[in-house]
């Protein structure tokens, strides 16, 4: 199953950020697929259980093929807001809510399938029998064609895989944010042959001020004159270089930013760039 280097988070088109019409989403889209960013990342959640719907009427009416295309999505965790009746913030991993959940991404997304259906988070109740169960019939059914987790821990996926295969792993990795290169995720990625994705692949350097930003800037304003290329490029081009074969989720929903984005995959850092950029954000050489 191919996915795109770059794949296009869609959680700010909708009502959590830009408010895109139809008719700008559409544009995205196709810009996206223009740029050989062919990979659409979801959750049901997103813009509070709308994003999905205003994505599938937009792609309804784009033009695009579907089978040129991609589709991941997300369920299992359950807000607390007027569009469902909780009472707390939960996650619900059983057979008959994932079968549901995926249901209705496929009706709100205008679709016959998921490429990729991922469990959003883990559970302290996730029963491996209940998901292999759900798992098991939407594969059955065609409704989806790949299973895989997010932010779960290679403990978590060995819990899971006692009844189903996980194909995927969506976590948090950036160079301000590497834990998961560390404690055993990454490599759980490479050992068996799992999609690796990173959510928030810039990290922190454009969102709040800091003595490792202000390093970081220090390692970057020599390297975008040595690479030609911007700041944000270089930040993906670091996370790029993992051997994991990491396939970032970029959440711009700004035209210019998605086409630089794609750029970045022709980027190969320097191994000793790439330690200057870890030293800097670390704020100390390696052991």
């Amino acid at each position: 199953m191919k996915y795109s280097r770059i794949i296009a988070g869609t959680m700010t088109w909708g009502k959590w950020g830009k408010q895109h019409s139809a008719a700008e989403m559409i544009a995205l889209m196709n810009h996206c697929v223009e740029n050989n960013i062919t990979t659409f990342d979801h959750a049901d959640i997103y813009g509070d259980y709308t994003n999905e719907e205003d994505f599938g009427k937009a792609f309804n009416k784009s033009g695009i093929k579907r089978e040129n295309i991609q589709l991941i999505s997300k369920c299992g965790i359950q807000f607390d807001v007027k569009e469902r009746s909780n009472r707390v913030k939960h996650y619900d991993y059983d057979k008959d809510y994932i079968i549901s959940s995926v249901e209705r991404s496929l009706k709100m997304l205008q679709t016959d399938y998921l490429d990729l259906l991922l469990l959003h988070r883990p559970s302290p109740l996730m029963n491996p029998s209940e998901i292999a169960e759900a798992v098991d019939k939407l594969s059955d059914d065609g409704k989806i064609r790949q299973f895989g987790v997010s932010n779960f821990t290679p403990s978590q996926i060995q819990l899971i895989e006692k009844e189903v295969q996980v194909e995927a792993n969506q976590v948090e990795f950036s160079l301000s944010s590497n834990a998961v290169m560390n404690d055993g995720t990454l490599d759980d990625c490479i050992t068996y042959d799992r999609l690796a994705m990173s959510w928030s692949p810039l990290g922190s350097y454009f969102r709040e001020e800091s003595k490792a930003n202000d390093r970081i800037k220090k390692v970057l304003v020599e390297l975008t004159k040595k690479y030609d290329a911007t700041e944000d490029q270089l930040l993906l081009a670091w996370v790029l270089k993992h051997p994991s074969n990491v396939h970032p989720v970029v959440g711009t929903a700004t035209p210019k930013r998605l086409k630089m984005a794609m750029e970045a995959v022709a980027i190969n850092l320097e191994l000793q760039d790439w330690f200057l950029m870890l030293e800097a954000n670390e704020g100390h050489e390696v052991a």
